[in-house]
């Protein structure tokens, strides 16, 4: 069952926003357990003070108190993978939001196709990644790493090196062969020795894409302008 938390000063909102999420999980097959909050300083306690976990969060910008935006930079440390859609009526904010690793921006004079669209997208990408895991043998030992949780995986000589969540794993394995077993859209060449996971790709900046972890991976010339285009059609139209 998925977790969502909606967040917005305008209770009417939240009721609006919740009726939508509650078509979008019934048109996609999905159960999904739906929390509202009028407040932040509510939904920032609920998961910093008492653990509560969500995989999916909507989030007004413009709110009292606590913004959406500054309120997305304090959830991170504790939901470092959770899905944030942002929801506001200024458009100047859609770079940070994008900075912020933010799965998808919605204008509000366009809330009912727009917002219908990131949910529905951010639901199926949730069912996507759950349970999918590459399996890693070396000798007897099986290690299983879930998609979600690979950063990036660089050659190594006649390994393939896998940076993940939990640190550095490596499979003798050539690059090409790795990547044909993951068989997932979210896995991308930016160099002939990387692949990045664009869930955790942040921005591209000086010819290296950001990771959520810190990393700066140089994309190649050649494949820079591949690389933005796949990142605009898997995450979509933020504007």
């Amino acid at each position: 069952m998925l977790r969502i938390a909606i967040c917005d000063d305008d209770g009417s909102a939240v009721a609006a926003h919740k009726k939508i999420t509650e078509e979008c999980l019934k048109s996609c097959g999905a159960q999904g357990a739906i929390t509202p909050y009028t407040d932040s300083a509510g939904l920032l306690a609920d998961i910093a003070d008492d653990g509560f976990f969500f995989d999916l969060i909507l989030l007004d910008i413009e709110m009292p108190g606590k913004s959406g935006m500054e309120l997305a930079g304090l959830i991170r440390p504790f939901l470092p993978d959770v899905r944030i859609i942002f929801i506001t009526s200024h458009i100047e904010y859609a770079v940070d939001a994008f900075e912020l690793s933010i799965f998808r921006y919605v204008p509000k004079n366009d809330i009912k196709r727009r917002l219908s669209a990131a949910i529905t997208d951010a639901v199926k990408l949730i069912l996507l990644e759950d349970g999918k895991a590459y399996t890693i043998q070396n000798g007897s030992r099986l290690e299983k790493i879930p998609y979600r949780d690979i950063f990036a995986i660089m050659r190594d000589g006649k390994y393939a090196k896998f940076s993940t969540s939990g640190g550095e794993s490596r499979v003798r394995k050539s690059l090409q062969q790795v990547y044909g077993e993951l068989d997932a859209e979210e896995f991308i060449y930016i160099d002939r020795g990387c692949i990045v996971n664009l869930i955790h790709v942040m921005q591209i900046a000086d010819g290296c894409a950001v990771l959520k972890n810190g990393e700066r991976l140089p994309v190649s010339r050649s494949h820079l302008q591949t690389v933005k285009e796949q990142i605009n059609t898997y995450w979509g139209t933020h504007l």
